[in-house]
């Protein structure tokens, strides 16, 4: 069984940064992927961000690429997302999950999940 805890989450102003952490527990070497994810109040869940466990290859949502950075340590079984400049669309609960079938960009292939961590953008 995984488990998956987030942390980084905060409050910070458009332009601003945060990085967000992922500690894995459990069978983490099963898994082919972990990814990051949001969901914005009022909004369904979209993906982030993913990255394939062996070998490292990510994936991003195209309104994210070029700002944040998705990176893993499997040594420390630790998945990391880099934010940079920050927008107000980007407020929302941010989730780290673990996929043992495709590395996809839909959270739908995604089967454990964290609680969340809380990213709030303010203008």
């Amino acid at each position: 069984q995984v488990q998956l805890v987030e942390s980084g989450g905060g409050s910070v102003q458009a332009g601003g940064s945060l990085r967000l952490s992922c500690a894995a527990f459990g069978h983490t070497y099963s898994s082919n992927c972990m990814g990051w994810f949001r969901q914005a109040p009022g909004k369904g869940r979209e993906g982030v961000a993913v990255i394939l466990t062996d070998g490292g290859g990510t994936l991003y949502a195209d309104f994210v690429k070029g700002r944040f950075t998705i990176s893993q340590d499997n040594a420390k079984n630790t998945v990391s997302l880099e934010m940079n400049s920050l927008i107000p669309e980007d407020t929302a609960m941010y989730y780290c999950a673990a996929s043992w079938r495709q590395c996809s960009i839909n959270p739908g292939y995604f089967d454990y999940w964290g609680q969340g961590t809380q990213v709030t953008v303010s203008s």
